[in-house]
């Protein structure tokens, strides 16, 4: 479980009700503290604040007597006011937070504990004091939500199942994991990819909030918290992601930077010598650094405060730690990941303190009272819910149409029927590519599906995917439009769209750019199917086809690589109805990535004996003119090759031969298919069998046999007219005719 769990459940936001905004470069005053035990908490609405006030028993307090005397004999006294208790009490739970994080790696003797050590304060305060949240329903829509960019950390977030970190099937993977561990947002360890992420969970409540929020009923409020470090800041996707952050006005994003000067190899400088911070503030967000976290927490409080109080910029906050904080490595690189000579363990417990406790203790006040005040911060969580769904159930009453649109959306974004709005072609409908035929499927499904969202890599009128008359997600203009703008920024489009599909609100992201540009955003695919996001990746200009831009744009090895990902579910339909196919499984799939892969050149728009329904097998027949026998040959094509393969077997059929004709629309889907239907739609006792597919040849040896022939592309394209290269490489329907008859007369 996440660290919202146990240790650390929330209370009220210890924020104060009357903060002074803080903007560019601020560096905090150290004479700040945290509030007292008659907190000042900070509830937040949507134009207000109101305060509530808090008082702990003074059994309560008198409990934590003789721990704080014990750690902090120098600061404690008996007079010690309400304020400086708390503060004391705060440390006290940061220390339990390192020790537990000491034992969690020395019982592993594995994992990373270096920047969960210094990042401890930082932690320990979002979760204890700063977010809002449920304990008991961690996928109440209107928490606030955090992302571990930097995702080796990920000991600072977790507190239950520590005795098995990085075990086989436990709850405290190597990194995080949403699929594994509830709390976790999104899958993070590729640096760099949750700051994008967190960028799309911003975007989507800004996006949502513009739509549904009215000035009586603001049902769409939240926050989105991220932790970057050093690696992150040197990943490209990050500058692209924060670019487009501060373009869109996200205030409601806070980015925090471990500012700790290290990386796995040595001290940051080795390679990087930037100012972070001017960085982020010349792109255009609100910048603060804290200097001091570990000696004063109320530092990084008031720059939360200034994070939440900022309207019209993202927030960035450098915090200034020590990696592997208490450790003999402390500051340097070798406290990012291993564990601790036995030495160094004790001198750790030994300065907080913590020498005669078992591994893996909680400090009793926490654990006992924490039974009782467990109740209390699960109750408040449940009364923030117990807000919002009052507020709901109003909304729903004075906005009727407007919260029947946002139920669609939280039940998932699919309403009944929708399929319907797919467009169908017949065999007499124009030619054209099947990124025009991907077009009127986008037109026709946003009219029925409320949370169909997305944009393209600066292509959208090359990969047609301009939602008409829905305007352009643009802040403070148009925060409701839902065509998105990403620019030149195609790993940034791909992070930012796994962090939309895993807000949990019904948002449907789809991105598009040329196929080619896939490498770009592989890394961001491979984390969309890791982490079920059902991202609908549009794909054109899908093969040598594309013609003139030459082999620079011509994609040859892509979609083999993308159908090694797995989980991801990879299209290249032949027509208009093999194109509505795909979108209806895309659609329908919410916890499965999609890829579309379309071409630039025309296509007919019905080839005869297409299926729009049978893209959900994968493959399927075509057409077959064997009756009831076995036939000869097997031709089986994908995308614009699916018609010289039904021209080839016509030439075939003319001449006395029985040729069946396959779609293997997707590999994915087809090999998912009961061993029956695969048996029927591809005999094993049919050895004759040729693919055609202007791309790789590799895969294909698994479908057409040992005995089979593949017509690929097995080097780079050629700049010329598409049918020019589609020659050249043999992707005629004579050339596929010569084919079929040579092997044909193989062993006749």
């Amino acid at each position: 479980m996440a660290i919202s769990s146990a240790l650390l459940r929330p209370s009220l936001p210890l924020l104060p009700t009357n903060p002074t905004t803080q903007t560019n470069k601020t560096k905090l005053p150290r004479s700040l503290h945290p509030p007292s035990l008659r907190c000042n908490c900070l509830i937040r609405t949507s134009n207000t604040s109101t305060t509530d006030t808090t008082s702990l028993s003074q059994d309560y307090k008198n409990s934590w007597k003789q721990e704080l005397k014990s750690a902090y004999e120098q600061r404690y006294r008996e007079d010690v006011s309400d304020e400086e208790l708390q503060e004391l009490m705060d440390r006290r739970g940061v220390d339990n937070v390192r020790m537990l994080i000491v034992d969690a790696v020395q019982h592993a003797k594995a994992g990373h504990p270096g920047m969960a050590l210094g990042m401890a304060e930082v932690g320990y305060y979002l979760y204890r004091h700063a977010m809002r949240y449920n304990p008991k329903n961690p996928k109440w829509f209107n928490r606030d939500r955090f992302v571990l960019s930097a995702g080796h950390g990920c000991l600072l977030q977790y507190v239950e199942d520590l005795q098995r970190l990085c075990k086989l099937g436990s709850r405290t993977p190597g990194h995080p994991e949403n699929v594994v561990t509830e709390g976790i947002e999104v899958t993070t360890g590729p640096l760099g990819q949750g700051v994008a992420n967190a960028v799309g969970l911003a975007l989507a409540e800004a996006h949502l909030a513009a739509r549904l929020n009215k000035p009586d009923a603001a049902v769409v409020d939240h926050r989105t918290y991220c932790i970057m470090g050093d690696g992150c800041a040197m990943e490209g996707i990050v500058n692209e992601a924060a670019s487009l952050a501060a373009h869109w006005k996200l205030n409601k994003l806070t980015l925090i930077y471990d500012d700790n000067h290290n990386t796995i190899d040595g001290s940051a400088t080795l390679a990087f010598s930037e100012d972070i911070c001017a960085r982020f503030k010349a792109l255009g967000w609100n910048t603060i650094t804290v200097d001091d976290v570990h000696g004063d927490m109320g530092s990084f409080r008031a720059a939360l405060q200034s994070a939440d109080n900022e309207t019209q910029k993202p927030t960035f906050i450098g915090v200034k730690t020590l990696i592997g904080r208490l450790s003999k490595k402390e500051g340097t690189s070798k406290a990012h990941h291993g564990t601790f000579d036995e030495d160094d363990a004790k001198q750790m417990r030994e300065k907080v303190k913590w020498n005669d406790r078992e591994p893996f203790h909680v400090i009793p006040m926490i654990y006992r009272w924490e039974l009782r005040e467990m109740q209390i911060h699960a109750d408040q969580g449940e009364k923030l819910e117990r807000e919002w769904k009052s507020k709901l159930s109003y909304f729903r009453e004075k906005h009727p149409e407007d919260a029947a649109q946002f139920q669609i959306l939280l039940n998932g974004g699919l309403p009944p029927g929708w399929e319907g709005s797919l467009p169908k072609w017949s065999t007499s409908d124009p030619l054209d590519a099947t990124r025009g035929y991907s077009e009127k499927c986008i037109n026709q499904l946003v009219k029925l599906l409320p949370g169909l969202i997305g944009g393209s890599a600066d292509l959208a009128s090359s990969n047609k995917v301009y939602m008409d008359g829905f305007e352009d997600f643009q802040q403070p203009n148009s925060p409701w439009g839902r065509n998105i703008r990403y620019g030149v920024r195609e790993h940034a489009m791909a992070g930012i769209s796994n962090g939309i599909a895993l807000h949990g609100s019904g948002l449907i992201p789809y991105v598009a750019t040329f196929l080619i540009f896939s490498d770009y955003m592989k890394n961001a695919i491979r984390l969309s199917a890791l982490s079920h996001a059902g991202v609908i990746y549009i794909m054109t200009h899908d093969s040598i086809g594309l013609g003139e831009d030459g082999p620079t744009h011509q994609p040859v090895e892509q979609l083999a690589g993308l159908r090694a990902v797995p989980r991801l579910l990879v299209f290249r339909p032949a027509d208009g109805n093999e194109t509505s196919g795909a979108y209806k499984v895309a659609v329908a799939n919410r916890d499965v990535p999609s890829l579309i892969a379309l071409s630039r050149q025309k296509v007919p728009a019905g080839v005869e004996g297409t299926s729009a329904d049978d893209v959900a097998r994968g493959g399927y027949i075509v057409s077959d003119n064997s009756d009831k026998e076995l036939p000869e040959i097997i031709l089986i094509g994908t995308g614009s090759e699916l018609s010289l393969c039904e021209g080839s077997a016509n030439v075939l059929r003319k001449e006395g031969r029985r040729v069946r004709v396959v779609s293997l629309v997707c590999w994915r889907l087809f090999d998912r298919q009961p061993r029956e239907y695969k048996e029927l739609v591809l005999p094993s006792s049919v050895s004759k069998r040729m693919s055609v597919e202007a791309g790789s040849p590799i895969g294909w040896r698994e479908y057409v046999g040992g005995e089979g022939v593949i017509i690929g592309v097995d080097e780079f394209g050629a700049s010329g007219a598409y049918l020019d290269t589609f020659k050249k490489f043999g992707f005629t329907e004579e050339n596929v005719t010569r084919a079929a008859k040579s092997l044909l007369q193989i062993q006749e």
